[in-house]
């Protein structure tokens, strides 16, 4: 082998084992060539979509095939960012791209995701979110429960005093007042109790609260797709029965009250490996994803949806989806959501290393 070969030898296997995928079209935008990062991005093979057209393999928009046969012909490189691009399978990514012309006959495409950027960034601002939350609703709760509890003290010493039975109801009425706005408080500061990580089975769990859901709301046919291979997750259960619960309940009432024709909840189990969960790359996470057909979640809740005290429903309390998520911060997980009118789908993300790894 002459060195010219052994140089081209060498720059393929630097290409191989690039993280970024790398594609090179020739004039007609066939593909020529991809490394094994475009194979997985793109969910191809090379050895089958070799000499086809790019565009009959992914869409991005209407004048990609222009401004990729412009950039050939004027020898000039572009970049464009954050691009949507469609798939063979019909799913979609947000790419970010550049093109750069090698010669009048080859041109040379790297394609970045970015799908897993914004969601780590998204992701992180939501954990600030919450701990903002979490101190301001700290800080409210104390200027709160102080004067309560002179109020409440001061009631108990008026009802000693008062000589007619009759005005001690009206005592009364003020310390059960008072012990309401008390409980109020407590649950806008979510758990109160340690995390106790032990090993359990979140598939049991995921049973558990589907009895108790089936026999508050008989009508929903819940569907289960687990995966059985799931290891053993070390948490809290009874704090996971509790988010499980809240987030399950939501979308019972949603679909009932949006007179849902036939309301339907999946419970769907899977393993993530090399997944990042705000700034913290983990080996293996289990999600758990509950999808309801419901008539969807507003867009005026997009951005407050896990704060304290707001909810969509007139009877509702706002709390249940703040503090499933406070409960899943205390596992260092995350709770995330999608949703539009007859899919509403939360993802419960959560390590499964336990607490020593």
């Amino acid at each position: 082998m002459n060195s010219r070969d052994q140089h081209l030898g060498m720059y393929q296997r630097l290409l191989e084992h690039m993280s970024t995928a790398v594609l090179l079209l020739n004039d007609q935008l066939q593909l020529q060539w991809m490394n094994p990062a475009a194979e997985a991005l793109l969910a191809l093979s090379l050895a089958r979509v070799r000499a086809q057209a790019l565009l009959e393999l992914i869409h991005v928009d209407e004048t990609i095939g222009e401004r990729l046969s412009q950039s050939l012909r004027e020898r000039h490189p572009f970049t464009q960012r954050e691009a949507r691009l469609t798939l063979a399978t019909g799913d979609t990514l947000t790419v970010d791209y550049t093109a750069s012309p090698i010669s009048e006959h080859e041109l040379l495409l790297e394609v970045e995701p970015r799908d897993r950027l914004l969601r780590i960034s998204r992701e992180e601002a939501l954990q600030a979110r919450q701990e903002t939350i979490k101190i301001l609703t700290r800080g409210l709760a104390h200027e709160v429960k102080n004067p309560l509890g002179g109020i409440r003290g001061a009631a108990q010493l008026l009802e000693r005093d008062l000589q007619d039975p009759a005005q001690a109801e009206f005592t009364h009425i003020i310390i059960e007042e008072v012990d309401r706005l008390r409980d109020l408080v407590d649950s806008m500061l979510g758990p109160n109790h340690v995390v106790r990580h032990s090993a359990l089975n979140i598939h049991r769990v995921l049973e558990h609260v589907a009895v108790l859901l089936t026999a508050e709301y008989p009508c929903i046919n819940i569907i289960r797709d687990y995966d059985p291979s799931l290891p053993a997750l070390h948490g809290d259960e009874s704090q996971l029965i509790q988010a499980i619960l809240n987030i399950m309940r939501n979308a019972a009432q949603a679909m009932i009250e949006g007179t849902t024709e036939q309301p339907e909840l999946v419970l769907r189990t899977r393993a993530r490996r090399q997944f990042t969960l705000g700034a913290k790359r983990h080996r293996l996470v289990c999600k758990v994803a509950i999808i309801d057909n419901g008539p969807g979640i507003s867009d005026g809740f997009g951005e407050t949806l896990f704060y304290p005290m707001v909810s969509g429903r007139a009877e509702g309390s706002g709390l249940g989806l703040s503090i499933a998520q406070s409960i899943l911060h205390q596992h260092h997980g995350l709770i995330e959501y999608e949703s539009r009118p007859g899919h509403t789908e939360f993802r419960l993300l959560i390590p499964l290393e336990t607490p020593h790894d």
